[in-house]
C-alpha cells in the first residue's frame, strides 16, 4: 500500500528520521483545527521506492528492538514517544470538507448528547447489524452532530467508561482534553471492562463489537466514508484513546482501530478492482475506430477514474493514519491481548490486499513478534504466516522473510507451549510443500525427534511433516495413474521400507508404537495395509535383517492395536475424551477386517518365527485385538486348531517370561465358556498342562532322590516350573494339585540348601498362585471350618518358608520372598472379612514380632542403600540401574502397604520416614503418600512417629560421632532439613495442628524429666508419673482439641518490680541454684522465649547437683501455682488464683519442698511481670493450658 504523506509530515520526518510519527501529528503540531486527515496525505504522492524508504525510515527505532522484549522496549521508549505528542492537541477535522453537507439547527443549543441505545443493542446482539447501522445513518442525516456524538459515546461506553462526550465538550475541547476528562470520570471499580468482563452477557460482546465496525464501514463505503467529518474525527479519537494509559481505553480503541483498518483494506481492494475494470473499459473504448468511438463514454470513464483515484487516495490516507498512529505503537504494547490483535489483523491485511501489504516493510513486524514471550502473541504470528505460506502464489514474495526468520520458525517446534509448537510444525509443513529447497536436512533433522513427543497433537503434526518429507516424494515419483497407482503393492512396500529405515537408522526411540501413532492421522490407510505387512513378513526372499523383522512385527502389532482400540499408546497425552459415532463405526469395521485377514496368517507367522522369543511374544499379543467371534461366524475353526498347535509348540519351546505370559493370556482369551469352540480350547489347555505336570513330576522325583543335578536337568526343571507358574497366573490349575510337590521342593531348599535358586524362584510363585486360587474357591462357596483351618495351615506354612527365604544367600530369592510375603499378609489381614465375609475370620493372619522385625531389617538392607546417580539410560549399565531402582521401589511400596493396612505396627514407619530427605529423589513420592495416609488414619500417632524418626537419627549420630561438635556435621544439617520438611508436612493451618505441636513439646519435656527421675530411684516422682499418664493417647480428644484452649490474654506490666527484680537477682542467686529445682527445657509449654542458644540447656544440666538434691514435686489442684525463676534463662508466669483442673490435663509444677522466704520474695517481686487481667475469674474463664503463652524458638532447628 502506498504510504502518502503531506509536506508537513515530510518536514517532520526529515527532522526526526528515527521516530514513528502519529498520523495526525502534522496537523496537530501546526495547531490548525480545520485540517482533515485526507488532506494531510493526498498532496504528496510517491512511488513504490519512496514507500519502502518511508516505511524503513519510520521504523528505524523499531528495527533496533528486533529480538528484544516488547515490554522493555515500550518502557524505554515511553517518554520519547510521549514527547512527540503535545499534551494539548487541536482536534482534527471537526468541520466538513468543502462541498460536504452539514445539518445544523437546534442541536447547537443542546449541551448533552441525545439518549443512545446503540451500545445496548450491540451488547444484546439480537438485532441485525445492518439495520442497526442504517438506523444510525438516518439519525446522522437528521442531525450530524448528535449522530456523531452518539457514535463517539458508543465507543466510549464500549471501553467501560461511565462518562460521556457532550456537544459542548466536542466543540470547545481538544481530543487530548476530552480523553483526560474521560479518564478522570472512568470510575473503574474493577479490572474488568466489556472486552474482558466475565458472564454470559459479555461473552459475545467482542464479536458483536467487531461486526458493528465491519458493517459500519461496509454501509458507509459509498457515501459517508468519504465525508471527512465523521471518519477523520473518529480516527483521531481512536488514535488518542489507543495511546491512553488506561488499559480499557487502549485495548478497546486498538481493537476498533484495527477492525476499522481491516474494513478499509477491503474497501481499498474493491476500489483497486474497480480502477482496473475502468482502465480496461477505457482502453477498449479508446482502441475503437473513429466511427465507433463515443467521446461521451470516454469522458465519463475518465471522470469515473478520477473519482476512484480520489476515493482510493482518501482510503489510503485513512489507512496510513491508522497504521502509523495505532499499529506501529500498539503492536509492542505491554498488554499481550493488544499485541495479538495487531498481529492478527496485519496478517489478514497481507492475505486480502497482498499487492500493498505483502512487503518486507510489513512482514518484519510479524518476524519480530515471533520472539514474543506470551503464548497468544506467538500463536497469532504463526497463524498469520500459515495463511501466507498456504498460498503458493504469495510464496515468491516471502523468500527474503523466510531466509531471515527461518531459524526462529524451526526453533519454535520446541516451544514450551504445545499449541504454539503444533502451529510451528504446521507452518513448516506448508514451507516444505510450497517452497522447495528452503528447509535444509539439518532443519528437518531437528523436527524428526518430535514424532516421539508425549503430546499427541505435536507428535501427529511432526508425523505429518515426516510423511511429506520422506514418504510422499517416493509416492509422487511412482504415481502414474492417480490414487489407485499410489495404493499399488510396490508403492506400499516402498512405504514400509522407508518407515523401517527411518526407525532403525535414526535410533531415536525403542518403541515403534509411538511412531505409528504419530503417522496414524496422515498415513492411516498405508499403516492399515495389513496385506502388504504380512506379505513382507512371510516372503522368503525379503532381504530383511533380524532387527528389521522385529521392527516390522512391532509395526504390525502397533497398527492392529491402534485400529482396534482407537487410542494412543501409554504415556501419550490426548485431549479427547472419546470417539465420535463415525470413528467408532470405522473402528469396528477395521477390527473385523484385520481379524478376517490375520486369523489364517497368524499360525503361519508363529511357525516361521517360533524360534525367536522377541518376535513370537508380540505375535501372540495380536489375539488381544481380534474379534474372536469371527472364529465361529466365519467357520474358521481349522485355523483355531492350527493356532492351538503352534501355541503349544511355542510354550514347550520357550521359557522367557514375556513369551509365556503372552501365550497364557492368549489361551485365557479363547477359554471363554460363551464361545462355541470352548470345549476344543479347554481340551487343548488340559493337554498342555498335563504334559507340563507330568514332566514336572518326573524331574522333581529326580531332584528329591539324587543329591546332584547337572545344568541341563536344573534348566529343564526351572523351565517347567516357569511355564506352570505363568499358566497358573491366568488359569485355575487347582485340580492338578501342584501345591504339595512344590512345597516339598521348597522345604528341601530351606532345610538343606541343595536346591538351585533357578528352581526356587518359580516354585515360590507357583505355590503363591495355588494359595490364591484356593482362596477364591473358598470365598465363593460355603466352606466348612475344617477346610478353612486346613487352608490356613498351608498358608502359614508357606509364610514360614518365605520367612526363611528372607535370610537366603541369593538376593533374588530374598526379594521374591519379601514381595510374596507382603502380598499374602495384606490379603489375609483383618480387611478380608470386610463386606459381609465374616465366615473368613479363621483365615485372618497377623505376623509375629519376629517376622515384623525381619521384614523391617530386610527393608533397611535392600532398599535404603546408598543412593547412586542414575545415568541417562543410554548404556546397558544405566538400564540395569533403572531396573534395580524400580525393584527397590516395589519392595518399599509393599512394606508401606503393610503399615497402612495395619498388618505391621505403625511405629515401624519411623524406619521409612527417617530416610525421607536422604532418598527423596528415589522414593520421595512413595514416602510422602505413606505419610499422608498415616496422618489420615491417626494424626496424633503419625506425629509421634515423626518425632521418633528424628530421635532415631539423633541417637545414631551420637553413637557414631559422640556429643561434641554435632551442629557442624553434615549429618546433623541433613537431620535438621528433615525436621523442617516434617514441619512443612503439617500444613499452614496452625490452629488445626496446635494440639499436635502441644503433644510433641510435652513429650519432649517429659522425656527430659523421666531421664532425671531414672537417676534418682530413692525419690518419689508421683507428680511426673501422673502427668505422663495424663498425656496418654486415650485421653479425651475433645479436651485436647484446639477449641478446648481459650486464648491467653495477659498483659505486660512494666514498672518498678521489673527493675527491682533485676537488682536483687544477683543477691538471691545462691537461693535459686539450678541444681535445686528441675530445669525447664527451652521448648516446654511454660517457657517464655528468651533468645538463647540451645547450649544453655546443656549447661543447666551440667550445673545440676547430685540426685539427692531433687525434691518431690507437688500437684496444685485449685490452689496457688508456684513458679520458679531463672535469672539467666527462664521466667514462668505466676497465677495465684489457678483453677481446679478437673478432667483437664494434669499440670506439673515442680518446686522445692522447703520454700524459704527469700525465694518467695523473689517470686512476689517478679510476679508483677506477667499477670492475668482478672485475678478472680471463674474456672471456665481462667482454666488456661500450659501452652497458652508458649513461644517456640524455631531458629535453633
Amino acid at each position: 500500500m502506498p504510504i502518502l504523506r503531506s509536506s508537513s509530515s515530510l518536514l517532520h520526518s526529515s527532522s526526526s528520521p528515527g521516530s514513528v510519527s502519529s498520523p495526525l501529528q502534522g496537523a496537530m503540531g501546526g495547531g490548525q483545527r480545520s485540517l482533515s486527515v485526507s488532506s494531510l496525505y493526498v498532496n504528496a504522492p510517491c512511488d513504490d521506492r519512496d514507500t519502502d524508504q518511508t516505511s524503513e525510515g519510520d521504523s528505524d527505532s523499531l528495527s533496533a528492538d528486533e529480538g528484544s522484549d516488547f515490554e522493555d522496549s515500550l518502557r524505554r521508549n515511553m517518554k520519547k514517544r510521549a514527547a512527540k505528542r503535545p499534551l494539548k492537541t487541536a482536534p482534527v477535522a471537526k468541520h466538513p470538507k468543502k462541498g460536504s453537507r452539514m445539518v445544523r439547527g437546534h442541536s447547537q443549543k443542546e449541551s448533552k448528547p441525545p439518549a443512545s441505545d446503540l451500545f445496548d443493542a450491540v451488547k444484546a446482539a439480537k438485532s441485525d447489524m445492518q439495520s442497526l447501522v442504517d438506523e444510525w445513518l438516518e439519525s446522522y442525516k437528521q442531525n450530524q452532530d448528535a449522530g456523531f456524538l452518539e457514535l463517539i459515546n458508543f465507543f466510549i461506553r464500549s471501553c467501560g467508561c461511565k462518562g460521556t462526550v457532550t456537544l459542548e465538550m466536542f466543540k470547545k475541547m481538544s481530543n487530548s482534553e476530552i480523553i483526560r476528562h474521560l479518564t478522570e470520570q472512568f470510575n473503574e471499580d474493577s479490572g474488568d471492562y466489556p472486552l474482558t468482563a466475565p458472564g454470559p452477557s459479555w461473552k459475545k460482546f467482542q464479536g458483536s463489537f467487531c461486526e458493528f465496525v465491519r458493517t459500519f464501514v461496509y454501509q458507509c463505503q459509498y457515501s459517508l466514508l468519504y465525508d471527512g467529518f465523521p471518519m477523520d474525527n473518529l480516527i483521531s479519537l481512536l488514535t488518542g484513546l489507543s495511546d491512553s494509559q488506561v488499559r480499557a481505553f487502549r485495548h478497546t480503541s486498538t481493537l476498533a482501530a484495527m477492525k476499522l483498518m481491516t474494513s478499509l483494506v477491503r474497501v481499498a481492494l474493491q476500489l483497486s478492482l474497480h480502477k482496473d475494470n475502468n482502465q480496461r473499459q477505457y482502453e477498449a473504448e479508446r482502441n475503437k475506430g473513429p466511427g465507433q468511438r463515443a467521446p461521451e463514454r470516454l469522458e465519463s470513464l475518465l471522470e469515473k477514474r478520477k473519482e476512484l483515484q480520489e476515493h482510493q487516495e482518501e482510503i489510503e490516507g485513512m489507512m496510513n493514519a491508522l497504521f502509523r498512529g495505532v499499529f506501529v505503537h500498539r503492536y509492542r504494547d505491554v498488554l499481550p491481548e493488544i499485541r495479538a490483535i495487531c498481529i492478527e489483523e496485519i496478517g489478514s491485511w497481507m492475505q486480502s490486499y497482498s499487492s500493498s501489504f505483502l512487503t518486507d516493510s510489513y512482514l518484519k513486524y510479524i518476524g519480530w513478534t515471533l520472539h514474543d514471550k506470551h503464548r497468544e502473541v506467538r500463536l497469532k504470528c504463526l497463524k498469520a504466516l500459515k495463511g501466507l505460506y498456504s498460498n503458493q502464489d504469495l510464496t515468491a514474495r516471502l523468500e527474503l522473510f523466510t531466509s531471515r526468520f527461518k531459524d526462529r520458525m524451526v526453533s519454535m517446534v520446541m516451544d514450551r507451549e504445545y499449541d504454539v509448537a503444533v502451529e510451528a510444525v504446521k507452518l513448516l509443513i506448508l514451507i516444505l510443500k510450497n517452497m522447495e529447497g528452503v528447509l535444509t536436512d539439518a532443519d528437518c533433522e531437528s523436527i524428526y525427534p518430535v514424532v516421539y513427543a508425549s503430546n499427541r497433537a505435536l507428535a501427529s503434526a511432526a508425523g505429518e511433516f515426516l510423511y511429506w518429507k520422506l514418504f510422499f516424494p517416493e509416492y509422487e515419483t511412482r504415481m502414474v495413474g492417480g490414487r489407485e497407482r499410489r495404493r499399488s503393492p510396490h508403492a506400499q512396500r516402498t512405504f514400509f521400507h522407508l518407515l523401517l529405515s527411518f526407525f532403525v537408522e535414526s535410533e531415536l526411540h525403542d518403541h515403534a508404537a509411538y511412531l505409528v501413532d504419530s503417522l496414524w492421522d496422515c498415513a492411516g490407510p498405508q499403516l492399515k495395509d495389513w496385506e502388504s505387512l504380512t506379505s513382507l513378513l512371510l516372503e522368503k526372499d525379503q532381504n530383511l535383517g533380524d532387527v528389521q523383522e522385529s521392527t516390522l512385527i512391532e509395526i504390525l502389532v502397533s497398527s492392529v492395536r491402534q485400529a482396534s482400540e482407537g487410542h494412543p499408546p501409554v504415556g501419550r497425552v490426548t485431549g479427547r475424551k472419546g470417539l465420535t459415532a463415525k470413528e467408532r463405526k470405522i473402528q469396528l469395521d477395521d477390527k473385523v477386517k484385520l481379524t478376517e485377514h490375520l486369523i489364517p496368517l497368524l499360525p503361519q507367522l508363529l511357525a516361521k518365527f517360533s524360534a525367536d522369543a522377541e518376535k513370537v511374544a508380540p505375535l501372540l499379543q495380536l489375539l488381544n485385538y481380534f474379534d474372536l467371534n469371527i472364529y465361529c461366524t466365519r467357520r474358521l475353526e481349522k485355523h483355531l486348531e492350527l493356532f492351538l498347535q503352534q501355541l503349544q509348540e511355542v510354550v514347550v519351546k520357550h521359557a522367557e517370561p514375556a513369551v509365556l505370559e503372552a501365550g497364557a493370556h492368549a489361551l485365557y482369551l479363547l477359554c471363554n465358556p460363551e464361545f462355541t469352540f470352548f470345549s476344543r480350547v479347554d481340551f487343548a489347555r488340559s493337554q498342555l498342562v498335563d504334559l507340563l505336570t507330568d514332566r514336572f513330576q518326573q524331574e522333581l522325583e529326580e531332584l528329591l532322590q539324587s543329591s546332584f543335578l547337572d545344568e541341563d536337568e536344573v534348566y529343564s526343571l526351572a523351565a517347567t516350573l516357569k511355564r506352570l507358574s505363568a499358566f497358573y497366573n491366568a488359569h485355575d490349575l487347582t485340580r492338578w494339585e501342584l501345591y504339595e510337590p512344590c512345597y516339598r521342593l521348597l522345604r528341601k531348599a530351606v532345610d538343606t540348601g541343595e536346591v538351585p535358586h533357578q528352581v526356587i524362584l518359580p516354585a515360590l510363585t507357583l505355590v503363591y498362585f495355588s494359595i490364591l486360587w484356593t482362596l477364591t474357591h473358598l470365598s465363593g462357596s460355603g466352606a466348612s471350618q475344617k477346610q478353612l483351618l486346613s487352608f490356613k495351615g498351608r498358608m502359614v506354612a508357606f509364610c514360614e518358608v518365605c520367612q526363611s527365604c528372607l535370610s537366603d544367600v541369593d538376593p533374588e530369592i530374598q526379594e521374591q520372598a519379601f514381595v510374596l510375603l507382603s502380598d499374602l499378609l495384606i490379603i489375609f489381614s483383618p480387611q478380608m472379612i470386610v463386606g459381609g465375609r465374616d465366615f473368613l475370620q479363621p483365615l485372618v493372619f497377623l505376623p509375629e514380632a519376629t517376622l515384623q522385625s525381619e521384614l523391617a531389617s530386610f527393608l533397611m538392607d535392600h532398599v535404603f542403600i546408598q543412593p547412586g546417580e542414575l545415568g541417562k539410560g543410554h548404556s546397558q549399565e544405566d538400564h540395569l540401574q533403572i531396573e534395580q531402582l524400580h525393584q527397590r521401589r516395589r519392595l518399599l511400596a509393599g512394606f508401606c502397604k503393610l503399615l497402612l493396612f495395619g498388618v505391621l505396627e505403625m511405629d515401624a514407619a519411623s524406619d521409612v520416614f527417617k530416610h525421607y530427605n536422604k532418598f527423596y529423589n528415589d522414593y520421595g513420592d512413595i514416602i510422602k503418600e505413606t505419610l499422608t495416609r498415616a496422618r489420615q488414619i491417626d494424626r496424633s500417632h503419625c506425629s509421634r512417629i515423626l518425632l521418633l524418626s528424628l530421635k532415631q537419627l539423633y541417637t545414631e549420630l551420637l553413637q557414631e560421632q559422640g556429643p561434641q561438635g554435632l551442629n557442624e556435621l553434615p549429618a546433623f544439617i541433613e537431620m535438621r532439613d528433615l525436621a523442617r520438611r516434617f514441619a512443612l508436612s503439617f500444613g499452614p493451618q496452625q490452629l488445626h495442628n496446635r494440639d499436635l505441636v502441644v503433644m510433641l513439646h510435652k513429650l519432649c519435656y517429659l522425656e527430659k524429666c523421666l531421664q532425671r527421675v531414672s537417676k534418682a530411684p530413692g525419690h518419689p516422682w508421683g507428680s511426673v508419673t501422673t502427668y505422663c499418664h495424663s498425656l496418654s493417647p486415650t485421653e479425651n480428644t475433645a479436651e485436647a482439641s484446639p477449641q478446648g484452649y481459650p486464648h491467653s490474654k495477659k498483659r505486660r506490666i512494666e514498672g518498678s518490680s521489673r527493675r527491682h527484680k533485676e537488682d536483687i537477682s544477683s543477691s538471691q542467686e545462691e537461693s535459686l541454684q539450678l541444681n535445686s529445682i528441675l530445669p525447664t527445657p527451652t521448648l516446654t509449654s511454660t517457657a517464655v522465649k528468651i533468645r538463647q542458644p540451645l547450649e544453655g540447656l546443656e549447661e543447666m544440666e551440667e550445673e545440676g547437683g547430685s540426685e539427692s538434691e531433687f525434691t518431690q514435686g507437688q500437684l496444685l489442684l485449685g490452689t496457688q501455682r508456684s513458679r520458679f525463676l531463672s535469672p539467666q534463662r527462664f521466667q514462668t508466669p505466676f497465677n495465684p488464683s489457678g483453677p481446679g483442673l478437673g478432667n483437664r490435663l494434669t499440670r506439673l509444677s515442680l518446686m522445692e519442698e522447703d520454700e524459704d522466704i527469700e525465694e518467695l520474695e523473689i517470686q512476689n517481686e517478679s510476679g508483677g511481670e506477667w499477670q492475668d487481667p482478672d485475678k478472680h475469674s471463674s474456672p471456665s474463664e481462667s482454666g488456661l493450658d500450659l501452652l497458652d503463652s508458649a513461644e517456640l524458638n524455631t531458629e535453633d532447628f
